[in-house]
C-alpha cells in the first residue's frame, strides 16, 4: 500500500505547520506552561482565563482554517476531506504541543453538523453550536474507563462549553456546567493540560432527554465505539507529531552542543540514540497512516501502541541527549514527555489496545481452523 502524500495533503500539512508556528510559537507555549493560577479552577469558574485555559482566539483561528471541520461535507460547511487528512492536521498539532481538547471538539463538530440524534439527543443544539467554527470548546468524558462507579479524568473542563459523553454503546452531549457540578480539580503532570476528576456513571443524556421509539436509548448504539476509535487515532497522530519533534530537537542539540572540542553528535553513543528515535517515529508514522486509511480497530490499536511508545521513549532519549540541562524547567523537552504521558492514558490505553489486538488475532486464528 502506498502511503505517499498527495500534493493536496502536503499542502494541508504545510499550511497547518505554518499556522501552528505563527499562532503557537515557543514563546506562547512557554507562556502557557509558566502561567500561575487558573489551571485548577473549578469547572465554570474563570473559564477561558488563567493557566491551562484554552486560547479562544487560537481556537477560532483553527476553526477558520477548517481544523475542526476537515471531515464535514462541503454542503455542511466543511472541507470535505477524510480521516487521513485529519491525521495529518493532528500530527502538526502534536508537533507544536498545542493544548486543548482538539479531538473531542473535532468529533463534536461532526455530530453537530449532521444534526443526527445520538441516543435520542439532537446534538446540533445550542450546547455545541459553533464547534466546527471554533466558537465552542468541547471536551470529552469517556465512561468506559470508569469501571464500577470509578472516577474519570476530563481535560480542560473549566474552559469547555460542552462535554461529549461516551457510554458503553451510545454517546451524547452534556453541558459543561452539568458535568462540572460534581467535578473535582486534580493536579496534572502536564502544566498545559488541566484535569478534573468526574464521578463515573454519568449518562450520555440527562434524565428526560432521551426520546422513545427508534430514537431511544438504542439509536446511538455503536456510535461511542466509532468515536472512541477515531479519537484514539487522532490522539496517536498527536503522539506521532511529538515523537517527530523530539527527534528534530535532539538532532539540533547534538549538532550545536560541543564537548571535548567536538559536537556531541560526532559521538557514536549519541548517534545511536538519535537513530533509534528516528526508527521509532517512522515506524509509528507508517502504522498511524495505515490505520487512517483502513480504519480497522486492530490497525488503530497498533497505531496507539507504537505512537505512545515513540512519543514517550523519544522524549526520554531526547532528555538523554540534552544531558543535565534537559531536566531543567527552561528546556522544552520535559513538556513533550509530560504531554505524552497524559495522552497515553486517553481514549485507549496500552492495555486496552493490546486486548484489541489479541481479540483480533484470536478471531483470525479461529477462522483459520
Amino acid at each position: 500500500m502506498d502511503f505517499s502524500l498527495t500534493e493536496d495533503q502536503r499542502a494541508l500539512r504545510a499550511g497547518m505547520r505554518e499556522l501552528m508556528e505563527r499562532r503557537f510559537p515557543r514563546a506562547r507555549l512557554r507562556a502557557v506552561v509558566d502561567a500561575e493560577g487558573g489551571g485548577g479552577a473549578a469547572a465554570g469558574e474563570g473559564a477561558g482565563t488563567g493557566a491551562g485555559a484554552v486560547d479562544r482566539g487560537l481556537w477560532r483561528e483553527l476553526g477558520a482554517a477548517g481544523f475542526f471541520a476537515l471531515r464535514l461535507p462541503e454542503a455542511a460547511g466543511g472541507v470535505g476531506l477524510g480521516l487521513p487528512e485529519a491525521v495529518l492536521a493532528f500530527e502538526e498539532a502534536g508537533r507544536a504541543l498545542l493544548p486543548g481538547p482538539l479531538a473531542a471538539t473535532h468529533l463534536a463538530a461532526g455530530l453537530a453538523a449532521t444534526g443526527a440524534p445520538v441516543a435520542g439527543v439532537p446534538v446540533a443544539g445550542a450546547a455545541v453550536a459553533g464547534a466546527a467554527e471554533g466558537e465552542a470548546v468541547v471536551t470529552a468524558l469517556d465512561t468506559a474507563g470508569a469501571g464500577h462507579g470509578g472516577a474519570v479524568l476530563v481535560e480542560h473542563l473549566a474552559s469547555a462549553d460542552a462535554v461529549l459523553v461516551l457510554g458503553d454503546g451510545d454517546a451524547g452531549i452534556r453541558t459543561a456546567k452539568e458535568i462540572g457540578s460534581s467535578a473535582e480539580a486534580v493536579r496534572s503532570v502536564d502544566p498545559a493540560t488541566p484535569l478534573h476528576r468526574v464521578p463515573g456513571g454519568v449518562a450520555p443524556a440527562a434524565a428526560g432527554e432521551r426520546s422513545s421509539g427508534e430514537q431511544g436509548a438504542g439509536a446511538g448504539r455503536g456510535t461511542a465505539a466509532r468515536l472512541r476509535r477515531e479519537a484514539a487515532l487522532l490522539t496517536a497522530a498527536q503522539q506521532l507529531g511529538s515523537a517527530v519533534r523530539t527527534v528534530e530537537t535532539a538532532v539540533a542539540h547534538a549538532r550545536e552542543r560541543v564537548q571535548f572540542g567536538r559536537a556531541i553528535g560526532a559521538f557514536q553513543a549519541v548517534q545511536h540514540l538519535c537513530a533509534s528515535m528516528l526508527v521509532r517515529a517512522e515506524t509509528a508514522r507508517s502504522v498511524v497512516y495505515a490505520a487512517a486509511v483502513t480504519e480497522d480497530p486492530g490497525d488503530i490499536a497498533a497505531a496507539v501502541l507504537l505512537a505512545d511508545e515513540a512519543a514517550v521513549r523519544n522524549a526520554r532519549d531526547c532528555l538523554q541527549v540534552h544531558g543535565g540541562m534537559g531536566f531543567t524547567w527552561e528546556a522544552d523537552v520535559h513538556l513533550h514527555l509530560k504531554r505524552a504521558w497524559v495522552r497515553a492514558e486517553q481514549w485507549q490505553t496500552a492495555a486496552a489496545a493490546e486486548e484489541e489486538l489479541a481479540a483480533g488475532l484470536m478471531s483470525t486464528g479461529a477462522r483459520c481452523l
